[in-house]
């Protein structure tokens, strides 16, 4: 049974079908299509070779200039504590990715929050610590940061 193996390329020197595949894929996904053959059309490449290559070609430019971070936060069950959390990461202009909030129980409630950051900085993470000062913010633990 042959291993599969990921080669990291320049869509430059691909064939130009793959970076095709990959925007019919965005199309799709952003509903500027609402088919698979009007976004095939489109892009000017067969339904088949879309079907050939979907499950093979990705992009990962994201994975090599953006960071993915997993914190866990216990916040005070008062108004505005999680949208102000919420407002400060968006200040250090990280997508949220996830939000995971439990029923308040004894005036707390925990939160999971997966983020993308964009900065391309060492000081990330430390900026992300002083979510720590917000208001009702009890509790900060990073689970993992990739």
């Amino acid at each position: 049974m042959k291993k599969s193996q990921l080669i990291v390329a320049d869509a430059d020197i691909l064939p130009e079908v793959f970076t095709k595949v990959l925007e019919v894929k965005r199309l799709i996904v952003c509903k500027d299509e609402k088919s698979l053959a009007s976004a095939c059309k489109r892009v000017g490449i067969s339904r088949s070779a879309y079907y050939k290559y979907k499950d093979s070609v990705f992009s990962y430019e994201e994975l090599f200039t953006r960071k993915i971070v997993n914190m866990y936060l216990l916040l005070s069950d008062s108004p505005g504590v999680l949208s102000n959390a919420l407002a400060f990461l968006y200040s250090l202009r990280a997508n949220i990715l996830t939000v995971n909030q439990s029923i308040p129980v004894d005036g707390v409630a925990t939160v999971n929050i997966s983020i993308r950051l964009t900065e391309d900085d060492d000081k990330e993470l430390e900026r992300l610590n002083s979510i720590r000062e917000l208001s009702g913010v009890l509790e900060l633990r990073i689970i993992s940061a990739e």
